[in-house]
């Protein structure tokens, strides 16, 4: 038996004899089925057509976990490392034994979890690997493709190692959330944002969307609601999901002016020549 996984979003579903019929991430409207119809692999054959395991430190405290080449979506995970354990955030759908034995090198995982479905990807893998629980946003437990008894939800906000806490911000997904960082940036604090907030290509500014592969914008009720859940946290820092770009310093003043400039264009309120 092999663990399907979707050529598309990298989602993984259960072992059985024969794929299922469609992925349900992607035939969502924030996702996307290829016009040649619906395609699925294995682990091992991304092993075998060359995805490796690419393992980077990202800044003292926090491990990048990622695939090369990328797989599917390409998001890279992040692993943020405790005294009373470790988290890994948005998991890329590809895994291999090196990327285990990477991050069982700094102590495994207490709980694995993330962004919102798209990313939900090879969860399962990684609490297996570790034991490790898998926490999801109550609202969006439903769309974990391969179910599994090491489940928890949540919901709001959730303390899940000292300093790290777990956001929900709705927007993009009702459950998206993004990861509090209270030691990140040298102590200034950091967020990890998946896409419920995204970086720009040139790490100034923020945005925000439904869906990104069908140029959906998110309402502005949708906008408001992600930052005020944010806001009370410190950060000078935002890590979206991919490798780059990032939003090095000044996150938290950024992510006010991005904001607001969103919901002007959202209102007709520039003028466009």
């Amino acid at each position: 038996m092999a663990v399907w996984v979707c050529a598309t979003c990298a989602n993984h579903y259960p072992d059985t004899g024969s794929p299922p019929g469609k992925c349900v991430i992607c035939a969502d409207e924030r996702q996307w089925v290829p016009s040649s119809g619906q395609r699925w692999t294995t682990l091992a054959e991304l092993a075998t057509a060359g995805h490796r395991g690419d393992v980077r430190e990202v800044e003292p405290g926090l491990l990048g976990v990622g695939a090369d080449p990328q797989v599917a979506i390409g998001q890279r995970g992040l692993v943020v490392q405790t005294a009373e354990g470790n988290l890994l955030w948005d998991p890329p759908g590809f895994l291999d034994e090196s990327s285990i034995q990477a991050v069982a090198d700094i102590g495994g995982l207490r709980a694995v979890t993330a962004s919102h479905p798209h990313f939900y990807g090879s969860m399962v893998e990684w609490s297996h690997a570790f034991g490790a629980d898998i926490l999801l946003p109550r609202a969006d437990a439903h769309w974990l493709t391969r179910p599994d008894p090491a489940v928890r939800t949540w919901s709001g906000t959730l303390d899940v190692l000292p300093g790290v806490t777990l956001i929900q911000c709705g927007g993009h997904f009702p459950g998206s959330a993004v990861v509090h960082w209270a030691a990140g940036a040298d102590g200034a604090g950091a967020l990890f944002t998946g896409d419920t907030i995204c970086v720009t290509p040139g790490e100034e500014r923020l945005t925000f969307i439904w869906s990104a592969p069908n140029r959906l914008p998110l309402p502005e009720k949708a906008v408001r609601t992600v930052v005020d859940a944010v806001r009370r946290y410190p950060f000078d820092r935002i890590y979206g999901g991919w490798w780059q770009p990032t939003l090095h310093t000044g996150a938290h003043d950024v992510l006010e002016s991005s904001a607001a400039r969103y919901i002007e264009f959202l209102r007709g309120e520039v003028a466009v020549d």
